[in-house]
């Protein structure tokens, strides 16, 4: 990426409407729900396959600049369950980020069990497909675990990805290379294709806009 010269001045005459600048994320923008989820994870005594089903809402949030570098993106909350327990079987929070002037798109992510991550790719506005990808030691893209995790589940890379269908819907693959202790490489997959129940809010900028139009 080629930085220029000057790094302080942020863009003038941005849009305030956020959904109308997604680019290739405007199609996740909304509440979805899906119920073919499938996990395969690491246990003590080999490979365990969980069904699961998902609530996921991405909400647009105020284009944010760093100097400028102007981002549009969704603030979201992914929720899961599995039909043998109501307790929640992953719980995630983060954003995705779109630059229309590069096509870069980045995911970050947090879960609660002392994790964090950013992977980032590149995608054309009317794209199909979108492909994130971290690695694990780098400094722009990378993840950052717990001790715990670094020494008993190191995750070494992480790639997400996530195809548009006709019918309106998405699915997605996550792919999460471990290094389990004891045990060696393990590929940790999860995927589902999720459906629209509600319609995206839209970002306050947006709001104040058409409040006094």
């Amino acid at each position: 990426m080629d930085i220029p010269k000057d790094i302080f001045t942020e863009p003038e005459d941005v849009d305030p409407d956020t959904l109308a600048n997604l680019g290739p994320l405007r199609r996740l923008a909304g509440v979805w729900e899906g119920t073919r989820g499938v996990d395969v994870n690491p246990k003590a005594d080999g490979p365990e396959t969980r069904k699961y089903y998902e609530r996921i809402e991405m909400h647009p949030i105020d284009p944010q600049a760093n100097g400028p570098q102007l981002f549009y993106g969704l603030r979201y909350h992914v929720h899961i369950n599995t039909p043998e327990e109501d307790i929640a079987f992953h719980d995630q929070v983060g954003y995705w980020l779109y630059e229309a002037a590069t096509g870069l798109i980045i995911q970050t992510l947090a879960i609660p069990r002392g994790q964090i991550a950013i992977a980032a790719g590149n995608a054309k506005p009317d794209a199909k497909q979108l492909i994130v990808k971290a690695t694990r030691g780098q400094s722009e893209y990378g993840i950052c675990s717990t001790t715990f995790l670094e020494q008993a589940f190191r995750t070494d890379s992480y790639e997400l990805t996530v195809d548009f269908h006709d019918d309106g819907t998405w699915s997605y693959v996550s792919d999460t290379m471990l290094m389990v202790k004891d045990q060696g490489l393990f590929r940790h997959r999860d995927h589902n294709r999720l459906s629209k129940i509600a319609e995206p809010d839209l970002n306050p900028w947006a709001k104040i806009v058409k409040g006094a139009a």
